[in-house]
């Protein structure tokens, strides 16, 4: 059983060789770094401390950013007993001794705030376990997660809850940290200026992170402060935060997506870059570009699902990391080739209708009659074979008889498609002549 960590107060159980993350933990939440949307006088935590009164919430937000420090603090700010646990390490038996110590503090007159780690981590009905404790005022429930609560939480756990969103810490942020640090070791960090922000940059927005590598470089005797080569060379860079079946993988290809249909080709590689450098499938981006070739593109440009299907040989051929530069090319050309997404449109359309009709007969002149019954009811009379019409075309009905002529595919007038639209406008008027 994974044990509960119980405090009435964040400062209980410091200790001296702890890491330097956890001695600079703000004492109250006004040292709270980054968040001054949610910690601020109009914020929504702020109103709560002032109003003395804790809903339960769901913090969401990035790692290093601050979510189990606010949860000690907000308890200690509102005087309530602090719980702790991790869903990671926890089971249905520590919710159940957490429920049951935070219930007999109840009768005495002390409330529990029960902060829980990784919230997304306990299955759905581990979550809804929470509801009636929550509900009958036994805790209040304060959960972090990175992943997006909407897919990975109940609906029931989060109509209960607030969901605060906490940021990314920017570089402000994160150069107050490392000027806390400095002022906790008596002495500046040893880096240039220019070491100095690209640690910063190294970090990803992680807080946590940023702490642990100063920690690092106090630790070390240097005769002279590292630039950033050296500081290249001693440390290592924070990996981004990328899960392949979480929000972080939605939310890039999302964004490549919509980069290469506003036919941004800078934004749109960058955006591929961060997925391919973060270790996602190269087949699978892949196979998004070449969605997107016919959905965002079309006709407007048929090479452009060419170039990816070349691209995909290409890679199968070569492999990483030389194959990816054709996936590169090929999102370069969907990003720079004139749109449209009149096919899409018209496979939704044709779609629909073929749905909504459902099994009408086509006119038997265009059907096939390989039995004497068959020609006997009209299949295949009075067929006008195309080649033997002047233009190749004999201006026939191809509509059920019970059908009006549809119109599903409507051509942009933007780069190939346009040359499409002038070939239906002639068919069109021939038929209308025949």
């Amino acid at each position: 059983m994974a044990d509960l960590f119980v405090s009435d107060d964040p400062e209980d159980g410091e200790i001296t060789n702890a890491p330097l993350a956890d001695l600079l933990r703000p004492a109250s939440l006004v040292d709270v770094v980054g968040q001054e949307h949610l910690t601020g006088p109009d914020g929504p935590i702020g109103r709560m401390v002032a109003a003395g009164r804790l809903a339960s919430i769901i913090f969401w937000g990035p790692p290093g950013t601050g979510k189990t420090t606010i949860a000690r603090l907000l308890a200690n700010a509102v005087d309530l007993r602090f719980i702790a646990i991790s869903a990671v390490f926890s089971g249905v038996a520590d919710l159940k001794k957490a429920f049951a110590e935070a219930r007999q503090m109840a009768s005495a007159g002390k409330r529990t705030l029960l902060f829980v780690d990784e919230i997304h981590r306990f299955n759905r009905a581990q979550q809804d376990g929470f509801l009636p404790y929550v509900e009958d005022g036994t805790v209040t429930l304060v959960g972090a997660t990175t992943e997006n609560p909407s897919f990975e939480l109940n609906s029931a756990l989060l109509s209960r809850a607030q969901v605060l969103i906490l940021n990314r810490l920017d570089t402000v942020a994160l150069s107050t940290l490392l000027d806390r640090a400095e002022a906790h070791e008596g002495r500046p960090l040893p880096l240039t200026a220019e070491a100095r922000s690209a640690l910063i940059a190294s970090t990803d927005g992680d807080g946590r992170f940023l702490l642990n590598q100063a920690e690092t470089l106090f630790s070390v005797d240097l005769a002279e402060p590292l630039d950033p080569s050296g500081l290249a060379d001693m440390l290592h860079r924070r990996v981004p935060v990328y899960d392949k079946d979480r929000e972080g993988h939605y939310n890039l290809i999302s964004a490549l997506h919509k980069a290469m249909r506003g036919s941004d080709a800078q934004a749109s590689l960058y955006y591929l870059a961060r997925m391919l450098v973060a270790g996602e499938e190269p087949l699978y981006v892949l196979r998004r570009i070449t969605r997107f070739a016919s959905e965002d593109i079309g006709l407007a440009d048929p090479q452009a699902l060419l170039q990816c299907l070349a691209a995909k040989d290409a890679y199968a051929f070569l492999g990483s990391p030389e194959g990816e530069l054709a996936i590169v090319q090929a999102c370069l050309y969907c990003a720079t080739a004139p749109k449209s997404n009149a096919t899409y449109k018209a496979q939704k359309a044709a779609w629909k209708t073929a749905m909504e009709t459902g099994s009408l007969m086509p006119p038997k002149n265009i059907l096939n009659a390989p039995t004497r019954l068959m020609k006997d009811v009209g299949y295949g009379k009075g067929y006008a074979y195309d080649h033997d019409s002047d233009d190749a075309f004999s201006g026939d009905n191809y509509w059920p008889e019970e059908m009006e002529k549809q119109e599903f595919y409507k051509p942009s007038p933007r780069g190939f498609e346009a040359k499409v639209a002038e070939r239906l406008a002639f068919w069109e008027k021939l038929r209308m002549g025949r």
